[in-house]
């Protein structure tokens, strides 16, 4: 059902961004994030097996997630939302939190580890991108031009790393967000978790649907990139 519907929200998103763009400049677009989303999503699931596995837990070694490679976190209908909606997500790390000493401060580390990673990511490549405009002094910005490729992958790079960290820190299950608030407020104690917990997909679309998500990247986004933007 969540596919099907994710399917829907695809080609919405394809019939949206081909009305608001020309097909070159709509294509041009899908193919400068994508070096984005491979770099977010790789990045923001190795920081949760890394940190896991700093702190007990041998599962994600064993499941091969010790990588930067994007192919081993690739979620096939997360990566495609992230390529037509705009959000999306990886294949979560397994951990077992009873390798940990600490289960409950530890599993909050490890929730942590990849929001944390991917706004690390956006600064280092805002970092990049004042260096490359200084070095090539750009003035314009050309998606044709090869000096316009570079910076509107940068640029989108950054972008998709925000993305990435606003959509996992929203508190609904099974997002990084509702995670931080289960450890920091033993939720797993009350009888309404499991429940809150299995229906969270459903949850999670419902906000789609009536454009809570957006609004809060959009926000969350902006607010990070007038941040981001002193270091330019």
């Amino acid at each position: 059902m969540m596919a099907v519907f994710l399917i829907m929200m695809v080609i919405f998103g394809v019939r949206d961004g081909m009305y608001s763009q020309s097909p070159r400049e709509w294509l041009l677009t899908k193919l400068y994030i994508l070096p984005g989303i491979l770099i977010g999503l790789a990045f923001h699931e190795f920081a949760h097996a890394e940190a896991a596995y700093r702190l007990g837990d041998t599962t994600p070694k064993y499941q091969g997630r010790l990588t930067v490679n994007p192919f081993a976190h690739m979620d096939i209908v997360g990566f495609l939302a992230l390529i037509f909606v705009g959000f999306g997500w990886g294949k979560p790390v397994e951990i077992n939190p009873n390798n940990f000493k600490h289960p409950r401060r530890d599993d909050l580390i490890v929730a942590f580890a990849g929001v944390v990673m991917n706004f690390l990511v956006a600064v280092a490549f805002t970092l990049i991108l004042r260096f490359y405009i200084s070095g090539v002094g750009l003035t314009t910005y050309n998606m044709g031009s090869w000096q316009g490729i570079i910076y509107y992958i940068i640029l989108y790079t950054i972008q998709i790393n925000l993305v990435l960290m606003i959509f996992n820190l929203m508190p609904v299950p099974p997002l990084d967000g509702w995670n931080i608030l289960t450890e920091i407020f033993n939720f797993r104690k009350y009888n309404w978790y499991w429940k809150v917990y299995q229906y969270g997909w459903i949850i999670l679309m419902v906000l789609i649907m009536f454009n809570f998500t957006d609004v809060v990247l959009n926000r969350g986004v902006n607010f990070f990139l007038g941040i981001l933007a002193h270091l330019l």
